[in-house]
């Protein structure tokens, strides 16, 4: 296979839009359970909270001749202005998102939805932006949970959605080197139904893996729930094409590794779109698992599982998926959506997984059965972990179930030095329980880990009260402020967007900031490249 021939998705396993004012497939939408509806019951006052339907959308505010011009680009069919396809491009998936639009604020929806089909038409559509002063937004799958599809309109003619689901193929595949170069618009499912038809995978799972995609992977530096395995996102990428409004760019791709100088790919992993458009991905992929396993354990408290993820860590012993869950988290089953509300192990749940061959998967299942019992962790055997790989993609539509009875729930994530873990763990905590009041649950778990260090993923819920954005808006920023001032990164995995815009100064220094400044002024001199995100 090359690159004059690509392997084009079947539509048929095209993943859906997902709805405005909520996550994931409308067809996995649920009320809550009974049993959690109790349990939830017993802490928050529920009512019914609809989002207002129907909402009409701002007149788009770019010129016809300007929307003329787009059109002789990339063609009339592929400049869109309805309603539906704005309104679907209207910010991400994180709560205060969608409170927006469920309050019926669609103030952000871009003007216009452009639709490019390869790498051409996008450079096309950079250089008519950049000439003409239209902010341009690239659009994967809408997953953002930072407010990083929110451009700031200010100076420019109006805002265009990049939407790149047109670039759906793989590109060319190098068996030989375990190597594929991917269209940034495949989704989670899709590049692995590409790359499965091969016996290939690329093996990253993220909660977002449904509906985000390849290009979002690679410029929000993502990172899957089986990293301990398979690493990050971004040690999965090999090379990358690039357009900018100053013209193209390809980095890596020739070469496992070299000695040229700084990494330029790192310019664009995780640059969120301010930098330039990710147009092709040339990531390692490796043979689809003969083997699946996963089990749970089970720890006197959160302190002794992470010592023991430590060992592990440290010992060169991980598993393909570790992750513990403190004690809250544990006490209602949050990593067992099919069973929040029911009698847990007690103590706090560790899920370790095992892929790969059967000799392989059985000897790495020895070692680390060895090392976790002689630290004093119980096993539970293989029913936890079935069921937290069932339903590891759920948690998103639980959260969207809360928030209709008016339960006020959102996720954030940091990581930090294992010295420094439990300073910051109950640091965060107490910042969230302090900004929300009486009544708030933090629940917490570690999702990625390192030989010097974690990440920490909280969920919070408190009541959603009158004004539950504004509610939320102050609780984030009391958890910013404490993170920072822990001496933890502002984010791991979810990015930076504009959300966390105003801690990231602090975390690279001045100096820091005047280089992505000067980054941005050579790539995109006029600016119009995801404005506001990102830089501080």
């Amino acid at each position: 296979m090359n690159e004059r021939q690509p392997e084009e998705l079947s539509p048929s396993l095209r993943q859906p839009e997902m709805p405005v004012t909520r996550w994931g497939d409308p067809a996995h939408a649920a009320p809550l359970p009974d049993g959690v509806r109790d349990l939830v019951g017993l802490v928050f006052s529920l009512g019914d909270t609809p989002a207002k339907a129907d909402v009409a959308v701002p007149a788009p505010a770019l010129a016809a001749d300007l929307l003329d011009g787009l059109r002789a680009v990339v063609g009339a069919d592929n400049v869109v202005l309805d309603d539906t396809a704005r309104r679907q491009r209207t910010r991400g998936k994180s709560t205060p998102d969608l409170l927006r639009q469920r309050s019926g604020d669609l103030s952000d929806a871009p003007d216009v939805v452009v639709r490019p089909g390869d790498h051409d038409d996008v450079q096309a559509v950079l250089d008519y932006a950049a000439e003409h002063r239209i902010a341009v937004v690239p659009f994967g799958g809408g997953t953002s949970v930072t407010g990083g599809l929110i451009a700031d309109r200010d100076g420019f003619a109006g805002v265009l959605s990049l939407d790149l689901g047109r670039m759906r193929s793989l590109l060319s595949l190098d068996p030989i080197s375990a190597t594929a170069t991917l269209g940034p618009g495949l989704r989670g499912p899709e590049a692995e139904a590409l790359l499965g038809e091969h016996g290939l995978m690329l093996g990253h799972l993220p909660q977002s893996f449904e509906f985000a995609t390849i290009g979002g992977f690679a410029a929000t530096r993502s990172s899957g729930q089986a990293s301990a395995g398979y690493g990050r996102f971004d040690s999965m990428v090999v090379g990358l094409r690039a357009a900018t409004p100053k013209g193209e760019v390809r980095l890596g791709g020739t070469s496992p590794s070299n000695a040229c100088g700084p990494d330029l790919r790192e310019l664009f992993l995780g640059s969120e779109g301010a930098f330039g458009v990710i147009t092709e991905v040339t990531v390692r992929v490796r043979p689809v698992p003969e083997v699946k396993q996963y089990e749970g354990w089970q720890w006197p408290s959160f302190e002794a599982g992470a010592d023991a993820m430590r060992t592990l860590a440290q010992g060169d012993l991980l598993p393909t998926v570790l992750r513990l869950s403190d004690e809250n988290e544990t006490a209602i089953n949050l990593a067992r959506p099919d069973a929040i509300g029911g009698e847990g192990a007690g103590g706090c749940l560790m899920i370790v997984g095992y892929e790969g061959t059967p000799s392989a998967t059985a000897a790495k299942k020895a070692a680390v059965t060895e090392v976790l019992t002689g630290l004093g962790g119980t096993p539970l055997g293989a029913e936890p972990g079935t069921a937290w790989a069932a339903g590891r993609f759920n948690a998103p539509y639980l959260r969207d179930s809360l928030l209709d009875v008016g339960v006020l729930v959102e996720t954030l994530e940091t990581v930090t030095f294992w010295s420094n873990r439990e300073r910051l763990y109950g640091a965060v905590k107490s910042a969230l329980e302090g900004a929300l009041g009486e009544g708030t649950m933090v629940l917490c778990h570690v999702s990625h880990v390192y030989a010097t260090g974690c990440s920490l993923y909280f969920t919070v819920a408190s009541a959603g009260g009158e004004q539950p954005l504004e509610r939320w808006l102050v609780a984030k920023k009391a958890a910013n402020d404490a993170i920072v001032a822990s001496g933890a990164s502002i984010t791991h995995h979810h990015a930076v967007g504009t959300d966390h815009r105003d801690w990231l100064a602090p975390e690279i220094g001045d100096l820091g900031v005047d280089v992505l400044r000067a980054v941005k002024r050579e790539l995109d001199p006029t600016g119009i490249l995801n404005p506001g995100v990102l830089i501080p």
